[in-house]
């Protein structure tokens, strides 16, 4: 079985340092690479995870220079998705051919995009973990922590030995791991979620649970999971309603505390990844000459709201 000697988080936010931490945990060699603030408080104080099972200090390393990927045999990639195309292109000429990486980001697009601009093994993980950052060191888990990895097109036999090998080193870190042999149509269930969830969280600055809370939302929840079933189906991806209800209502339910990554994004004054999110829908739409007026209502307010 492989082993992932060196293992780096490529953009140490909450889900990144969620993942990042678990592995720490047990006795890996993890690197985070993240903003200086953030890499200079937790090499000097450690990553503290207070999680729903245990609160722990994680000794680790971390770092804010690219250059430190050129030893790397796993690189968990958490960026925003806004910035993978920029960042696939400043990491691709140093890393090493050994390189695996997994993409734990939000959307659909990124594996494709990276896969565009580099030669190294890329593969999806579904992420289902509820976490924030409370300051720079310190991440909060609200709920879960589970992942489904896969390969987007045929699987090579050295595809199916690294999602072994990544599957076992999660497993055994006390994360849950999957290898989903659909896992596109797993990715657009995520996506889907994160198109019903995430905008209206941000606008709000509300938590899941506070939102199915109001008839009005969840009205509008439904509106927007109509759209994008009609676009998903567009895109070859069949999702029934009741799929795409149990799917929404999982999420409210698991995650009652969690505030989503564009609300957290706003509350910071930060770019969302919304043009990735339903913004990405709206663009689907025009493609397929398919109106998405819920989604693009949405998209348009949390674009009003993220800085100039």
């Amino acid at each position: 079985m492989q082993t992932f000697k060196k293992i780096y988080v490529l953009g140490a936010g909450a889900v990144g340092c969620y993942f990042g931490g678990m592995l720490a945990r047990a006795h890996h060699d993890v690197t985070l690479i993240a903003r200086p603030g953030r890499a200079q408080a937790i090499n000097e104080h450690g990553l503290k995870m207070d999680c729903q099972s245990f609160q722990e200090v994680i000794k680790l390393k971390a770092g804010s220079e690219l250059t430190l990927l050129k030893d790397a045999d796993l690189i968990l990639l958490s960026v925003k998705s806004l910035d993978t195309e920029r960042t696939i292109q400043e990491i691709a000429p140093m890393l090493p051919t050994r390189a695996v990486i997994l993409s734990l980001q939000n959307g659909v697009a990124n594996v494709d995009i990276a896969a565009s601009l580099m030669a190294n093994p890329i593969y999806p993980a579904v992420v289902y973990v509820a976490s924030g950052m409370i300051d720079e060191r310190t991440m909060k888990h609200h709920g879960r922590g589970e992942l489904y990895i896969g390969k987007l097109t045929e699987t090579s036999a050295e595809d199916a030995h690294h999602l072994a090998a990544i599957a076992t080193l999660f497993e055994a870190s006390a994360v849950p791991c999957s290898i989903a042999p659909h896992i596109k149509r797993d990715m657009w269930l995520k996506f889907l979620v994160n198109c019903t969830f995430n905008a209206i969280s941000g606008i709000g600055q509300i938590s899941y649970g506070e939102m199915v809370k109001v008839p009005e939302i969840v009205k509008l929840i439904d509106e927007i999971t109509k759209e994008f079933i009609t676009i998903a189906a567009l895109e070859g991806i069949n999702i029934d309603s009741e799929e795409a209800r149990q799917a929404n209502e999982l999420i409210a339910n698991t995650m009652v505390t969690q505030v989503s990554s564009t609300a957290q994004d706003l509350m910071k004054k930060k770019r969302t990844e919304i043009d990735f999110l339903n913004g990405y829908i709206v663009e689907l739409g025009k493609r397929h000459g398919v109106s998405t007026p819920f989604n693009q209502a949405v998209y348009a307010l949390v674009k009003m709201l993220e800085p100039s």
